[in-house]
């Protein structure tokens, strides 16, 4: 229908539809700790390693007699034994 000037249309409620409802999505970072333990153990394990260890001591003899030690040198000459080898021997 359509309103003619020279007839007024008379006035009329307005229809209300259902809104239309949009949505807008917006995220927004929420922190949630998420907790992860670490332990550490420090296991000591003994193991056997050689430490040679060398000991000596010193001692000083004094004696009355000559020498050290009561030991003397004597003026003889000891013998030495000849060795053969096989280009000394004789044939026989």
């Amino acid at each position: 229908m359509s309103c003619h000037n020279d007839y007024p249309c008379p006035p009329v409620s307005p229809i209300v539809c259902d809104p239309i409802v949009v949505v807008r999505d917006h995220y927004v970072p929420q922190i949630v700790p998420v907790i992860h333990p670490i332990k550490v153990v420090d296991k000591i394990h003994c193991v056997p390693v050689e430490k040679h260890l060398y000991t000596y001591s010193e001692e000083e003899v004094v004696t009355e007699k000559g020498g050290y030690g009561g030991v003397t040198v004597s003026g003889k000459r000891s013998k030495k034994a000849t060795v053969r080898t096989s280009r000394t021997r004789r044939k026989k």
